[in-house]
């Protein structure tokens, strides 16, 4: 996919902050920016993996626990100081998480504690808010876009996924199109993606049943396909889209 921040040596590099970059479609997505010549901020509460192949990776990471809303704030004021004032092109909220029960189990409504509701939204719903909110003056000043990691569990029920963490999907959809409202005026789009079966190291069992019988294109997504799209909304190609939730699961939603 062109871009001219590869092409033309003169043009400013656009800088990405991505959460979740260590494995999957965040692992994808990193390497599709950084490919096209962006600078790519990566936070995660692991520290940098050095087995990984971007450049200026460990002076580009900042480890957080986005579960914690203190550390979370900290993580904001790091992030604009390694922005040095400057401008914040995209933001792609990707890190989640999915507990389950004994031996893999799905947990749901049902079986699902208080404290685990509250951790899993603390990351997959208010972290996302809360970063695009501390960053609102770098992502203005760029014109950028915000790109929410929604799932096809967000909108029915999956035999794999956990309550606590299709609600929280579905309510980062909702917060997406209250975000593109809000943002929107300030001159940020902000769009989700939806992916389906993917092809990551997370798979559940029993997903190959779930390609024979729901998806029409009978094949998993790879998370390139899922990294290919989130690079579209996040540079001119889309300038008129906000407000979307754009699925990516080879039909499994009709």
């Amino acid at each position: 996919m062109p871009n001219s921040a590869v092409t033309d040596p003169n043009t400013p590099k656009r800088t990405l902050l991505l959460t979740g970059a260590s494995r999957g479609i965040g692992h994808a997505t990193v390497i599709r920016f950084s490919s096209a010549g962006w600078r790519v901020i990566t936070c995660s509460r692991h520290p940098f993996p050095e087995q990984c192949p971007w450049d200026a990776g460990p002076e580009d990471h900042i480890q957080v626990d986005l579960a914690d809303h203190d550390d979370t704030l900290r993580a904001i004021d790091v992030i604009r100081e390694r922005l040095h004032g400057g401008m914040l092109h995209a933001l792609v909220n990707n890190a989640a998480i999915s507990p389950k029960g004994p031996g893999g189990s799905r947990l749901g409504s049902i079986d699902t504690e208080v404290d685990v509701w509250s951790h899993v939204f603390r990351v997959n719903f208010f972290a996302p808010v809360m970063l695009a909110r501390g960053l609102i003056e770098e992502l203005k000043t760029a014109k950028g876009s915000v790109v929410n990691v929604t799932s096809i569990a967000g909108s029915r029920v999956h035999p794999f996924a956990g309550a606590a963490y299709a609600t929280s999907k579905a309510a980062l959809a909702a917060l997406t199109r209250e975000m593109a409202t809000d943002f929107g005026r300030v001159g940020v789009r902000v769009n989700a993606i939806a992916p389906g079966e993917i092809d990551t190291s997370i798979l559940s069992p029993g997903t190959d049943k779930i390609v024979d019988e729901q998806i029409p294109l009978r094949r998993l997504g790879t998370p390139d396909e899922v990294a290919k799209i989130i690079y579209v909304l996040c540079t001119e190609t889309s300038s008129y889209v906000n407000g979307a939730e754009i699925h990516i699961n080879g039909g499994q939603h009709v």
